[in-house]
């Protein structure tokens, strides 16, 4: 009912997703892509803490841990092929994919903003793209 406050109207949401391996991607996510990562050994999660108060949850779903087939974290950069060129120095290997117009780097553009996708250890799909 428009108008109405409800239990949402003041919550913060948090978005989660799985690996295989959670000390493979508290590496991964903390020095590879210099993210603050804290960790609850007692709950057995991380928590990826990012610029302006955004968390996201990652927890471990072992050997029954499927990766996303669909982008879960998205980062917008000033600079994309900064932000590629950066990312390929620590190792990352970025996807390509079919249909979409990527250059040498991996990077896709013409439809929308400037975008090149890469996947964590455990097989989810993340990218960087071009902030407007």
């Amino acid at each position: 009912m428009k108008g109405t406050k409800s239990a949402f109207t003041a919550a913060r949401a948090m978005s989660s997703f799985s690996v295989d391996d959670l000390s493979r991607a508290r590496q991964f996510y903390e020095a590879t892509l210099g993210i603050n990562v804290s960790e609850d050994k007692k709950m057995q999660m991380l928590t990826l803490q990012l610029e302006g108060g955004a968390r996201i949850m990652v927890y471990p779903k072992g050997p029954g841990h499927v990766p996303a087939t669909y982008t879960v974290l998205n980062f917008p950069v000033p600079d994309v092929d900064a932000a590629v060129e950066d990312l390929l120095s620590r190792g990352v290997q970025f996807e390509r994919y079919e249909g979409f117009n990527q250059d040498e780097k991996g990077i896709s553009r013409g439809n929308g903003p400037g975008i090149a996708w890469f996947k964590d250890p455990a097989g989810n799909i993340l990218s960087v793209l071009q902030d407007r």
